[in-house]
């Protein structure tokens, strides 16, 4: 099956260019970027590149290597470690918090879990975000799977989500998705007066574990023994672990703001490199830039 589809979107063009200096940003640590040398390794001057942080994300790539260091990583945890336990609060200020009040969810009939999707007709497609291109999946009750794919692994990110309901029917639709996509990556099209809708589609544990990451802010950091702690399942730490890399919803479920217990970013299904990338970009809104 051939995926690939030629989107000509500037942000996702330049996640490329993105994901080239994350990667060089975090050899030596991100602490301290040599920001000489990453300019001459991606062929720019130091003002290009600083104007291409500016415009993917409001930062400086200094601004943006602190956002993601391991250090700031650990503050978050001192500062926010009881956020779990509290509620929503509407007052928290900055656009990607918003961004996460702008989502409803619900699960699907347990049935439909069981039978590993019969009954549902997913219409999916690729579309651009400001982390490379995306598999979107939608159904009737809303979206069900978001995931990355890089260039040439199209088709293997298509089966990733497909492969978890395959009794599923699939029906590709780019032109359904599209509009969908820019809902939910771009933050000019965040509306609360048109929520994005999600469907989870998942064991009850899982979906515990799911609706607990919609409650970890954009700026704050959550560990595995928290989320667990939070559900009443103290020691379900590797339970945790395991439903947090099964979340079929990137970026709008955000497992991507779970940290180890030292604060270490620790793995993503889609990569270290895109979690830093994310994490960058969310600083980026809640700094205003």
């Amino acid at each position: 099956m051939n995926l690939a589809i030629n989107i000509p979107d500037p942000a996702a063009s330049t996640y490329g260019q993105i994901a080239r200096a994350i990667e060089y940003l975090s050899t030596p640590g991100p602490e301290t970027p040599d920001i000489a040398g990453l300019a001459n390794a991606l062929s720019m001057s130091e003002r290009a590149l600083t104007e291409m942080f500016r415009k993917w994300c409001g930062l400086t790539p200094k601004s943006f290597a602190q956002a993601v260091a391991l250090d700031h990583a650990r503050k978050l945890l001192r500062e926010n470690m009881s956020v779990l336990d509290t509620t929503y609060e509407v007052g928290l200020s900055g656009p990607a918090r918003l961004h996460d009040l702008f989502v409803t969810y619900d699960a699907v009939p347990p049935g439909i879990y069981r039978a590993r999707g019969a009954g549902l007709e997913m219409a999916w497609g690729l579309a651009p975000s400001p982390f490379g291109q995306v598999v979107l999946m939608t159904t009737q009750y809303g979206v069900a799977g978001i995931a990355f794919a890089d260039e040439g692994r199209e088709e293997a990110a298509f089966e990733d989500l497909a492969g978890r309901w395959p009794n599923a029917r699939y029906r590709r639709d780019d032109s359904a998705v599209l509009p969908v996509a820019r809902r939910i990556f771009d933050p000019v099209h965040w509306n609360p007066d048109q929520p994005v809708r999600l469907v989870m589609i998942g064991s009850q544990f899982e979906i515990k574990v799911w609706e607990t990451l919609l409650k970890v802010p954009a700026g704050h950091a959550a560990t595995y023994g928290e989320i667990a702690r939070s559900i009443g399942k103290p020691s379900a730490a590797r339970a945790v672990g395991r439903a947090v890399g099964r979340n079929p919803i990137s970026f709008v479920v955000p497992c991507h703001r779970i940290v180890g217990s030292t604060g270490s970013l620790t793995g993503y299904h889609w990569g270290l490199v895109r979690k830093r990338a994310i994490l960058g970009w969310e600083a980026g809104l809640i700094s205003g830039g």
